[in-house]
């Protein structure tokens, strides 16, 4: 598979919450925690489980920092 976006990140499905149409999909990227909502359908065909390799793809169309008062 080859993507245009730059933001690939290796990870490992660490854990899947599945709600009515929502899953929460816990990944551990070299030790970072990324949580992705995906669909419950995509999540049922990309074969999703506990310690599946994956990437990230990270597609924002903003991004907002913020620092402590």
């Amino acid at each position: 598979m080859q993507l245009s976006a730059r933001n690939q990140i290796p990870a490992t499905v660490t854990s899947i919450n599945l709600g009515e149409a929502t899953a929460n999909v816990a990944l551990d990227a070299n030790g970072v925690r990324l949580v992705a909502s995906i669909t419950v359908e995509a999540a049922k065909e990309l074969g999703l489980a506990e310690g599946k390799a994956v990437i990230a793809v990270v597609k924002a169309s903003d991004v907002i920092v913020a620092v402590p008062d």
